[in-house]
Protein backbone atom coordinates (compact mmCIF):
# COMPACT_ATOMS: atom_id res chain seq x y z
CA UNK A 1 0.00 0.00 0.00
CA UNK A 2 1.88 3.03 -1.01
CA UNK A 3 1.75 6.39 0.96
CA UNK A 4 3.40 9.18 0.28
CA UNK A 5 4.88 11.99 2.78
CA UNK A 6 2.41 14.92 1.98
CA UNK A 7 2.06 18.16 3.82
CA UNK A 8 3.01 16.62 7.55
CA UNK A 9 0.85 13.22 6.58
CA UNK A 10 0.55 10.18 4.81
CA UNK A 11 -1.48 10.05 2.01
CA UNK A 12 -2.35 6.96 -0.05
CA UNK A 13 -1.87 6.78 -3.77
CA UNK A 14 -1.66 3.83 -6.88
CA UNK A 15 -0.55 4.67 -10.24
CA UNK A 16 -0.74 2.85 -13.63
CA UNK A 17 0.25 3.19 -16.93
CA UNK A 18 2.39 5.35 -19.06
CA UNK A 19 1.87 8.78 -21.05
CA UNK A 20 -0.19 12.41 -19.89
CA UNK A 21 -1.36 12.52 -16.52
CA UNK A 22 -4.74 12.02 -15.35
CA UNK A 23 -5.22 12.12 -11.64
CA UNK A 24 -8.49 10.90 -9.77
CA UNK A 25 -9.98 12.37 -6.79
CA UNK A 26 -12.89 10.98 -5.05
CA UNK A 27 -15.60 12.67 -3.07
CA UNK A 28 -16.71 13.11 0.46
CA UNK A 29 -15.94 10.18 2.69
CA UNK A 30 -15.14 8.49 -0.54
CA UNK A 31 -11.57 6.48 -1.61
CA UNK A 32 -9.65 5.75 -4.74
CA UNK A 33 -12.54 3.02 -5.02
CA UNK A 34 -14.46 5.01 -6.76
CA UNK A 35 -12.48 4.58 -10.03
CA UNK A 36 -12.09 0.88 -10.47
CA UNK A 37 -13.64 0.14 -12.99
CA UNK A 38 -12.47 3.85 -14.64
CA UNK A 39 -8.67 3.96 -14.14
CA UNK A 40 -8.70 0.01 -16.23
CA UNK A 41 -10.26 1.51 -19.58
CA UNK A 42 -7.67 4.62 -19.17
CA UNK A 43 -4.08 3.31 -18.42
CA UNK A 44 -3.25 1.61 -21.64
CA UNK A 45 -2.67 5.56 -22.97
CA UNK A 46 -2.53 7.25 -19.53
CA UNK A 47 -0.64 7.64 -16.49
CA UNK A 48 -3.29 7.19 -14.33
CA UNK A 49 -3.01 8.41 -10.51
CA UNK A 50 -5.51 7.74 -7.48
CA UNK A 51 -5.05 8.84 -4.21
CA UNK A 52 -6.97 9.25 -1.17
CA UNK A 53 -7.68 12.65 0.65
CA UNK A 54 -6.11 12.83 4.74
CA UNK A 55 -8.69 11.14 6.67
CA UNK A 56 -9.98 8.81 4.03
CA UNK A 57 -9.57 5.53 2.11
CA UNK A 58 -6.22 4.16 2.93
CA UNK A 59 -4.74 7.71 4.02
CA UNK A 60 -3.74 8.54 7.61
CA UNK A 61 -5.62 10.69 10.26
CA UNK A 62 -4.55 13.35 10.63
CA UNK A 63 -5.53 15.65 13.91
CA UNK A 64 -6.38 18.34 10.87
CA UNK A 65 -5.90 20.05 7.83
CA UNK A 66 -9.86 18.83 6.51
CA UNK A 67 -10.74 21.91 3.85
CA UNK A 68 -10.93 22.45 0.75
CA UNK A 69 -8.18 24.53 0.00
CA UNK A 70 -5.87 21.44 1.97
CA UNK A 71 -7.03 19.18 0.26
CA UNK A 72 -6.02 21.62 -2.96
CA UNK A 73 -2.67 21.75 -1.42
CA UNK A 74 -2.47 18.31 -0.87
CA UNK A 75 -3.17 16.94 -4.95
CA UNK A 76 -0.25 19.55 -5.77
CA UNK A 77 2.19 18.42 -3.32
CA UNK A 78 1.77 14.71 -4.35
CA UNK A 79 1.96 15.58 -7.90
CA UNK A 80 5.09 17.18 -6.82
CA UNK A 81 6.25 14.15 -4.71
CA UNK A 82 5.66 11.67 -8.19
CA UNK A 83 7.53 14.35 -10.51
CA UNK A 84 4.35 15.48 -12.10
CA UNK A 85 4.16 19.04 -13.46
CA UNK A 86 0.58 19.50 -15.16
CA UNK A 87 -2.51 16.87 -15.03
CA UNK A 88 -5.45 16.50 -15.97
CA UNK A 89 -7.70 16.59 -12.89
CA UNK A 90 -11.02 14.72 -12.30
CA UNK A 91 -12.42 15.13 -9.16
CA UNK A 92 -15.63 13.58 -7.74
CA UNK A 93 -18.55 15.39 -5.53
CA UNK A 94 -16.13 17.21 -2.76
CA UNK A 95 -13.20 16.16 -5.42
CA UNK A 96 -15.17 18.51 -7.95
CA UNK A 97 -14.89 21.44 -5.24
CA UNK A 98 -11.25 20.80 -4.73
CA UNK A 99 -11.23 21.01 -8.76
CA UNK A 100 -12.61 24.22 -9.10
CA UNK A 101 -9.93 25.36 -5.87
CA UNK A 102 -7.52 24.30 -8.02
CA UNK A 103 -8.60 26.02 -11.40
CA UNK A 104 -8.11 29.19 -9.08
CA UNK A 105 -5.69 29.19 -7.34
CA UNK A 106 -3.23 26.18 -9.10
CA UNK A 107 -4.03 26.65 -12.94
CA UNK A 108 -0.80 26.28 -14.26
CA UNK A 109 -0.55 22.73 -12.86
CA UNK A 110 -3.80 21.87 -15.21
CA UNK A 111 -4.04 20.76 -18.45
CA UNK A 112 -7.96 19.79 -18.36
CA UNK A 113 -10.08 20.08 -15.57
CA UNK A 114 -12.99 17.48 -15.24
CA UNK A 115 -15.95 17.97 -12.22
CA UNK A 116 -17.85 14.47 -11.73
CA UNK A 117 -20.99 15.96 -10.26
CA UNK A 118 -18.84 19.13 -7.60
CA UNK A 119 -20.53 19.80 -4.22
CA UNK A 120 -22.05 23.54 -5.25
CA UNK A 121 -19.44 26.39 -5.76
CA UNK A 122 -21.38 28.03 -3.17
CA UNK A 123 -21.48 26.16 -0.51
CA UNK A 124 -24.22 23.00 0.46
CA UNK A 125 -27.69 24.48 1.40
CA UNK A 126 -30.85 22.83 1.03
CA UNK A 127 -34.31 22.50 3.30
CA UNK A 128 -34.01 20.82 6.23
CA UNK A 129 -30.51 20.15 5.90
CA UNK A 130 -29.28 20.62 9.63
CA UNK A 131 -32.21 17.95 10.84
CA UNK A 132 -30.76 15.40 7.51
CA UNK A 133 -26.80 16.12 8.92
CA UNK A 134 -27.72 15.26 12.56
CA UNK A 135 -29.23 12.16 11.22
CA UNK A 136 -26.48 11.34 9.27
CA UNK A 137 -23.71 11.79 11.72
CA UNK A 138 -25.86 9.46 14.18
CA UNK A 139 -25.86 6.77 11.48
CA UNK A 140 -22.14 7.07 10.94
CA UNK A 141 -21.21 7.03 14.60
CA UNK A 142 -23.62 4.01 14.83
CA UNK A 143 -22.30 2.35 11.71
CA UNK A 144 -25.58 1.52 10.53
CA UNK A 145 -24.61 -0.69 7.31
CA UNK A 146 -28.40 -1.54 6.83
CA UNK A 147 -30.20 1.86 6.89
CA UNK A 148 -27.09 3.99 4.83
CA UNK A 149 -27.15 0.85 2.25
CA UNK A 150 -30.80 0.97 2.26
CA UNK A 151 -30.65 5.05 1.65
CA UNK A 152 -27.70 4.35 -0.91
CA UNK A 153 -29.32 2.20 -3.31
CA UNK A 154 -32.43 4.41 -3.22
CA UNK A 155 -30.75 7.61 -4.36
CA UNK A 156 -28.89 5.66 -6.99
CA UNK A 157 -30.48 6.08 -10.43
CA UNK A 158 -28.73 2.80 -11.38
CA UNK A 159 -28.05 0.80 -8.60
CA UNK A 160 -25.34 -2.15 -7.37
CA UNK A 161 -26.22 -3.04 -4.11
CA UNK A 162 -22.65 -4.73 -3.65
CA UNK A 163 -20.92 -1.42 -4.74
CA UNK A 164 -22.45 0.88 -3.07
CA UNK A 165 -21.96 -1.54 0.28
CA UNK A 166 -18.30 -1.38 -0.29
CA UNK A 167 -19.00 2.77 -0.55
CA UNK A 168 -20.54 3.04 2.90
CA UNK A 169 -18.10 0.71 4.56
CA UNK A 170 -15.39 3.16 3.06
CA UNK A 171 -17.20 6.36 4.52
CA UNK A 172 -17.65 4.92 8.38
CA UNK A 173 -13.51 4.46 8.28
CA UNK A 174 -13.05 8.08 7.84
CA UNK A 175 -11.59 10.02 10.50
CA UNK A 176 -13.98 12.16 12.68
CA UNK A 177 -11.86 15.25 11.08
CA UNK A 178 -12.84 13.88 7.88
CA UNK A 179 -16.36 13.38 8.61
CA UNK A 180 -17.02 16.44 10.23
CA UNK A 181 -14.72 19.26 9.31
CA UNK A 182 -15.04 18.76 5.31
CA UNK A 183 -18.64 18.72 5.84
CA UNK A 184 -18.26 22.50 7.48
CA UNK A 185 -16.33 23.54 5.23
CA UNK A 186 -18.33 22.36 2.31
CA UNK A 187 -21.27 24.06 3.29
CA UNK A 188 -19.39 27.11 4.21
CA UNK A 189 -17.09 27.16 0.75
CA UNK A 190 -17.95 30.05 -1.69
CA UNK A 191 -16.19 30.60 -5.04
CA UNK A 192 -19.28 30.89 -7.29
CA UNK A 193 -18.41 34.75 -8.40
CA UNK A 194 -15.41 33.43 -9.33
CA UNK A 195 -15.76 30.65 -11.85
CA UNK A 196 -15.48 32.49 -14.24
CA UNK A 197 -11.94 33.05 -14.20
CA UNK A 198 -11.45 29.05 -14.39
CA UNK A 199 -10.24 29.57 -18.25
CA UNK A 200 -8.99 25.74 -18.22
CA UNK A 201 -10.92 23.68 -20.35
CA UNK A 202 -13.49 22.07 -18.16
CA UNK A 203 -15.93 19.14 -18.58
CA UNK A 204 -19.00 19.33 -15.87
CA UNK A 205 -20.63 15.77 -15.52
CA UNK A 206 -23.89 15.76 -14.19
CA UNK A 207 -26.37 13.12 -13.04
CA UNK A 208 -29.81 13.66 -14.56
CA UNK A 209 -31.22 11.90 -11.07
CA UNK A 210 -29.10 13.61 -8.71
CA UNK A 211 -29.83 16.32 -6.48
CA UNK A 212 -26.98 18.41 -6.93
CA UNK A 213 -28.43 18.62 -10.84
CA UNK A 214 -29.89 22.20 -10.16
CA UNK A 215 -26.69 23.38 -8.68
CA UNK A 216 -24.17 21.94 -11.76
CA UNK A 217 -25.98 23.83 -14.03
CA UNK A 218 -25.71 26.86 -12.58
CA UNK A 219 -22.30 26.77 -11.90
CA UNK A 220 -21.28 25.29 -15.03
CA UNK A 221 -23.05 28.07 -16.81
CA UNK A 222 -20.78 30.29 -14.57
CA UNK A 223 -17.26 28.70 -15.56
CA UNK A 224 -15.06 30.21 -17.82
CA UNK A 225 -14.89 27.64 -20.62
CA UNK A 226 -16.23 24.28 -19.80
CA UNK A 227 -18.85 22.25 -21.34
CA UNK A 228 -21.30 19.67 -19.69
CA UNK A 229 -22.85 16.21 -20.03
CA UNK A 230 -25.89 15.17 -18.22
CA UNK A 231 -26.50 11.25 -17.55
CA UNK A 232 -29.83 10.04 -18.12
CA UNK A 233 -31.30 7.87 -15.30
CA UNK A 234 -27.74 8.25 -13.31
CA UNK A 235 -27.65 9.29 -9.54
CA UNK A 236 -24.86 11.01 -7.51
CA UNK A 237 -22.24 8.22 -8.33
CA UNK A 238 -22.02 8.33 -12.66
CA UNK A 239 -18.48 6.67 -12.36
CA UNK A 240 -19.36 3.45 -10.86
CA UNK A 241 -23.09 3.67 -11.56
CA UNK A 242 -22.46 3.82 -15.10
CA UNK A 243 -18.64 3.58 -15.65
CA UNK A 244 -19.24 2.92 -19.40
CA UNK A 245 -20.69 5.38 -20.37
CA UNK A 246 -18.68 7.71 -18.37
CA UNK A 247 -15.74 6.49 -19.63
CA UNK A 248 -16.58 7.54 -23.28
CA UNK A 249 -17.60 10.85 -21.93
CA UNK A 250 -14.41 11.12 -20.55
CA UNK A 251 -12.18 9.90 -23.53
CA UNK A 252 -14.11 12.11 -26.04
CA UNK A 253 -13.44 14.80 -24.07
CA UNK A 254 -9.93 14.01 -23.55
CA UNK A 255 -9.55 13.90 -27.52
CA UNK A 256 -11.69 16.76 -28.13
CA UNK A 257 -11.96 19.28 -25.37
CA UNK A 258 -14.49 21.78 -24.96
CA UNK A 259 -16.78 21.60 -27.60
CA UNK A 260 -19.63 24.43 -27.80
CA UNK A 261 -21.45 26.52 -30.29
CA UNK A 262 -19.00 28.92 -29.56
CA UNK A 263 -15.77 26.70 -30.39
CA UNK A 264 -17.34 25.25 -33.09
CA UNK A 265 -18.61 28.93 -34.50
CA UNK A 266 -14.70 29.88 -34.36
CA UNK A 267 -13.63 26.80 -35.96
CA UNK A 268 -16.05 27.43 -38.85
CA UNK A 269 -14.65 31.24 -38.70
CA UNK A 270 -11.04 29.99 -39.31
CA UNK A 271 -11.98 27.73 -41.89
CA UNK A 272 -13.64 30.19 -43.83
CA UNK A 273 -10.75 32.71 -43.28
CA UNK A 274 -7.99 29.73 -44.37
CA UNK A 275 -10.10 29.51 -47.56
CA UNK A 276 -10.30 33.24 -48.35
CA UNK A 277 -6.45 33.36 -48.41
Amino acid sequence: MPRAPINGTELFYDQQGEGEVLLFHHGYTGSHDAWAEVVPAFKDRYRCIVMDARGAGDSAHPAGGYSIRQYAADIAAMADHLGVGKFTYIGHSMGGVIGMELGLNYPERLDRLVLVAPAPADGIQYPGMEAERERARKLWRERDLATRLEEAVALAGRPDADLLRRNVLRGFSVSEGHFEESWEDLVNYRAGDRLGEIKTPTLMMAGAADGLLPANLADFQRLGNATLHVFSRVGHGMEYEAPAEFNAVLADFLEHGVVTARTLMRKLRESQAALSR
